[in-house]
């Protein structure tokens, strides 16, 4: 509301307020400012004294147009200048000259006469409305800092009750009136014309009583109080005016009920702002609902990129004529919505500050004061409920893009490619987003599997779906499936990892759009067997690919069903037979190692092998680290792949054995064992690693 309270002409709080014939207000030290003066029958001519600065406001007490010693001339050449506000104002004039004033607001001029500014009303509503608003401002501020150091209040009284005022329970923020329960229900029911007023609690203390005002006299006879309305001049009259016969024709009636009759009209008048208002703050937060949407239309780039993109290298030649259409629709609606944002947020602030106002109008006691401003501030209200006229608070653009790419023969037009203007509202469309089956989706290990299930558009049948994943860290998505399938499982992700997941389906017509996302969380530990498919055929494999033997006196290789490529991992290998003290190898390898011989012997895998007293580390056929200590019947053997270290260590009998095996490790690995006939082992999977284990 405070910009209701400011002066347009020095842009501070009213103070001493005059109503000018527009029904706009000033400050009677703006009103002097304003004034201009010209000979009788010349037009003022606003120009700026040759080398003047500013006008020295000092010398306003030596011309006062108030003044009661002259008739509202000064004696002073006029000087433009502009107030803080940016209005050119103007000292006072010379006497035997016209004096005129135009308002700052509606440059409506208007001629002062014989009584100069005296000829003005002063507007005491606004000024009472200014005084309280500055007390209100200033108890505020008060409270919030003694608030901490008081520990109890003093209850208000209820300002109806005859005898013995009880506490007051509510307080009507419109009437400004404290009541108890059984006054509320008997004055201030909460029906009829009283429903809309808002009953809020008593205040901790009582306010302060407002310094009552003298009753309104007439300009023109200062004995006299104001008792009628003259329908015809619009203006409260004393009974003194009536006798002279001023207002001998006009239209007169009581000023109580024309007092009453203007306030049933502006409450009547407020009520449809205030759904107008009501309905704007809905609008707007749709509008920004709607540009965070159009902001974060990178799902709509995505999809064309991912089209041009898969296309031949003609296509790749359109890529940019395409996205540049996308970018000027988009920069559209964004300026488009951003433009209705601030125009409704600026017609939203006027019409919130002008109800304030017209709410604390309306708090006001003085008939005579109310009625000078009633009628110019009905207008005010209608006119602001007109201003929200049909179609203003819908939207001028919606959030999708309506733009298609057509791709069905897109080999022979590639280089006539353009977007398909508009959406059709009827026929063939993209597919609609897939419902994700959560029940059916699971995990298991390192492995994931999605079900997912969509709805055909008519026309166009469904031709396949993308399927695609984000890295377990939540980066970037990427394609792991594309196929007619509804049921995908993804092997070889990250242990102890969650993924993201999301689908979406595609036809003729184009892709449509993305199925909500959905979060799986891999195995916190490896659980794995003997691969018997990548296996050397003298490998013989038993209890479910746990247990591994060789037929052969040669070393064999067998792989793990798992491989890793961060995180930590750990598992053991019991040896179930020992005979002839072979040397069994025990690491990890690439996918690709060399399976017909003893396991470290190429660049492809790295390895401890080891016998009943010693033993080595082995890579590339490099033999380093002799340790003492070997294994037996009954023995675990420990590998630890540390791959956030980038480091694999061994362990016998959950002991360390050597120092750390390999370093600088990176890439993807899979455990591995070679062996002969001579040795029987059982591989421990799902493993923690041991707290005893020093990393």
């Amino acid at each position: 509301m405070e910009e209701e309270l400011k002066c347009p002409v020095c842009g501070s709080l009213f103070k001493d307020p005059v109503l000018l014939p527009c029904s706009h207000n000033v400050c009677l030290a703006c009103a002097r400012n304003i004034t201009v003066q010209t000979p009788e029958g010349e037009t003022p001519v606003q120009s700026r004294a040759s080398g003047s600065s500013d006008y020295d406001y000092l010398d306003m007490d030596k011309m006062s147009l108030y003044s009661e010693t002259d008739s509202g001339y000064g004696s002073y050449t006029p000087c433009q200048l502009k107030s803080p506000n940016g209005v050119r104002v103007f000292p006072p004039a010379n006497p035997h000259r016209h004096c005129s004033l135009t308002c700052p607001l509606c440059h409506r001029s208007v001629s002062l006469d014989e009584r100069g500014l005296r000829g003005f009303p002063r507007n005491r509503l606004l000024e009472a409305i200014v005084a309280r608003y500055q007390q209100n401002r200033a108890a505020s501020a008060s409270s919030s800092s003694s608030s901490s150091s008081s520990s109890s209040s003093t209850a208000v009284k209820c300002q109806l009750c005859d005898r013995n005022p009880v506490d007051a329970a509510v307080m009507c923020e419109q009437c400004d009136v404290l009541y108890c329960n059984a006054c509320q229900q008997r004055c201030h029911p909460s029906r009829g014309p009283l429903a809309k007023h808002r009953l809020v609690p008593p205040p901790n203390r009582a306010q302060p009583p407002a310094t009552a005002r003298k009753p309104a006299t007439c300009v023109d006879h200062e004995a006299e109080n104001f008792s009628m309305y003259c329908c015809g001049c619009k203006a409260p009259v004393c009974m003194k005016c009536l006798e002279e016969g001023k207002h001998a024709k006009h239209d007169v009636k009581p000023l109580a009920a024309m007092w009453k009759q203007h306030k049933c009209q502006i409450s009547q008048a407020l009520n449809g702002v205030s759904d107008k208002a009501k309905d704007a703050k809905e609008f707007l937060v749709q509008l920004k609902n709607m540009l965070q949407q159009i902001q974060n239309g990178v799902e709509f780039e995505a999809c064309l990129v991912a089209q041009c993109d898969s296309l031949i290298e003609a296509l790749t030649r359109q890529k940019a004529k395409l996205l540049t259409k996308v970018a000027k629709e988009k920069e559209y609606k964004l300026k488009v919505v951003r433009d209705q944002i601030t125009h409704c947020t600026m017609k939203l602030r006027q019409t919130t500050g002008m109800m304030e106002y017209c709410l604390e109008v309306l708090k006001e006691n003085d008939p005579s004061g109310f009625l000078q401003i009633s009628d110019a501030l009905i207008k005010r209200v209608t006119s602001s409920q007109d201003q929200w006229v049909k179609g203003a608070l819908e939207p001028k653009v919606g959030p999708e893009f309506d733009l298609t790419l057509n791709t069905d023969s897109l080999l022979q037009s590639i280089l006539q490619l353009d977007f398909c203007q508009g959406k059709a509202e009827s026929g063939p469309s993209v597919p609609a987003a897939p419902i994700l089956q959560l029940e059916k989706c699971c995990t298991r290990n390192n492995s994931a599997t999605l079900a997912w299930r969509v709805t055909a558009p008519p026309g166009s049948p469904i031709e396949g779906y993308i399927l695609e994943l984000d890295d377990g860290n939540r980066g970037q998505y990427r394609e792991v499936y594309v196929g007619k399938e509804t049921v995908c499982t993804v092997d070889g992700l990250h242990f102890n990892s969650s993924y993201n997941a999301r689908v979406k389906a595609y036809n003729a017509i184009g892709v449509g759009p993305y199925s909500k996302t959905v979060v799986l969380k891999t195995s916190d530990v490896a659980w794995f067997t003997f691969d018997p498919t990548s296996a050397h055929r003298d490998i013989v494999l038993s209890n479910e690919n746990q247990t591994v033997t060789c037929n052969s006196y040669d070393d064999r290789v067998v792989l793990g069903t798992a491989a890793f490529s961060k995180g930590i991992h750990y598992w053991e290998v019991s040896i179930d037979r020992y005979d002839n003290h072979p040397d069994p190898a025990f690491g990890v390898a690439r996918i690709n190692t060399m399976k017909d011989m003893m396991l470290g012997k190429d660049d492809k895998a790295w390895a401890m092998y080891v016998d009943n007293n010693r033993s080595w580390f082995m890579h590339n056929n490099s033999h380093t680290n002799r340790a003492e200590g070997g294994i037996a019947r009954g023995s675990t053997v420990g590998v630890l792949l540390d791959l956030t270290k980038h480091t694999l260590t061994f362990y016998i009998n959950k002991e360390q054995h050597g120092p750390t095996a390999f370093e600088n490790l990176d890439g993807v690995f899979v455990p591995a064992v070679s062996l002969n006939r001579n040795v029987q082992v059982t591989l421990l999977t799902g493993l923690e690693v041991p707290k005893n284990i020093k990393q």
